[in-house]
């Protein structure tokens, strides 16, 4: 497996403060990449993913997975989700992350964006389940799209294109003072797919 090397300066934050977001490119060749999105979507046990919002269930049209090295659980948005035991790739993926960062992960909820029209609207990722102030590593495959965060409280806002093999990783306060968001847009028809890398608490 080749990884990719670039000219990125992983250890910038590209954050102005209140936490820490490193941005590495592309960790993978195109051919590796291409090859990953393929068995990724083949290979995940992909479900819609489903909210409870004003005591509502809302199934969205992105899909989601949820795998982890026990079959512990994740609740967000009011909905509980159980591990499923790791496929022969994200354990790969794992790997690799893990080396380029030095973090160690134990979980990963996978997100399916089928085209452009499906996105994620501001949040944070503090869900009491989640290691205080770990990092979370975001691997991306397939379109090219945007991600932006924004202060909680000076509305600053920043904003990059995640690249297709690229990753991502937030940490320290990043979840309790930005939020962050996949913004719609009409421009992309094609699909993506992100691994988030968590440590869940397991005690």
């Amino acid at each position: 497996m080749d990884l990719f090397n670039n000219e990125i300066d992983s250890l910038k934050n590209i954050l102005p403060n209140d936490g820490t977001v490193n941005y590495y490119g592309k960790l993978l060749s195109n051919k590796d990449a291409n090859q990953y999105f393929d068995s990724l979507m083949n290979t995940i046990d992909w479900k819609n993913d489903q909210a409870i919002i004003y005591g509502k269930i809302i199934i969205t049209k992105r899909k989601v997975a949820w795998y982890g090295d026990a079959n512990f659980e994740y609740t967000y948005s009011k909905t509980t989700k159980r591990a499923l035991p790791w496929t022969k790739e994200l354990l790969e993926l794992k790997s690799i992350v893990e080396e380029k960062t030095g973090e160690k992960f134990n979980s990963c909820l996978l997100n399916l964006y089928h085209n452009g029209d499906e996105g994620m609207a501001w949040h944070s990722d503090a869900e009491k389940d989640l290691k205080k102030n770990g990092a979370i590593g975001s691997l991306s495959f397939g379109a090219e799209r945007k991600f932006a965060f924004k202060h909680k409280e000076t509305k600053e806002t920043v904003s990059l294109i995640l690249e297709h093999g690229s990753l991502l990783v937030m940490k320290g306060t990043t979840q309790t003072n930005w939020f962050h968001r996949l913004p719609p847009t009409k421009l992309i028809t094609k699909p993506r797919i992100n691994l988030t890398f968590r440590f869940i608490n397991t005690v």
